[in-house]
């Protein structure tokens, strides 16, 4: 009988955000998928495909976090993976989302697939602070989220490499036309 590994464990509420609020210098996230089915995002969603106006203070709560650590000195980057054609929530992302962590600090880069193979990145959403800790945002393919994963001892070379790579193979979200 195969030996067991050590129990996963799975970040929420508090727990999760606090990796926002206490890492040290960098937080990269790996965006792969194309859809996201978030339920605090449902309302917004619907309004965004309605063509309704973006409400007032929209994303305020996410927009703080990115300004007290971009103030302090930290980064916050992402890269996230398209494909075209676009989906209606990468549309809501990038008319809704995307510009305004941009603007309060985020450093936000697209990396488009459609026209070229996938340079070696993994189907897998991850966060990545401060190039020790890594957490594994699972999904199913509906974009439902099913947990957040903390890995305990990653290979953090392959994750480097992996941001590293998905940084210099992707461009700013301003550069970018849909």
């Amino acid at each position: 009988m195969p030996e067991a590994g050590p129990e996963p464990v799975y970040l929420d509420g508090n727990e999760w955000n606090a990796y926002f609020d206490e890492f040290k210098h960098s937080a990269f996230r790996l965006e792969v998928h194309q859809t996201y089915t978030l339920p605090d995002e449902a309302e917004t969603f619907r309004s965004f495909l309605a063509g309704e106006p973006m409400p007032d203070g929209f994303n305020e709560r996410w927009h703080q976090t990115i300004r007290s650590n971009t103030e302090a000195g930290r980064t916050m980057i992402r890269a996230k993976i398209v494909r075209r054609p676009i989906t209606p929530y990468s549309r809501f992302l990038f008319g809704w989302g995307i510009a305004g962590n941009v603007a309060v600090g985020e450093d936000y880069r697209i990396l488009d697939l459609t026209d070229q193979p996938n340079p070696g990145l993994p189907e897998q959403d991850f966060w990545m602070f401060d190039e020790t800790t890594v957490v594994h945002l699972n999904y199913r393919p509906d974009g439902t989220q099913i947990n957040r994963e903390l890995i305990r001892e990653p290979n953090i070379d392959k994750y480097l490499a992996w941001r590293d790579l998905a940084l210099e193979s992707a461009i700013p979200f301003h550069a970018y036309q849909m």
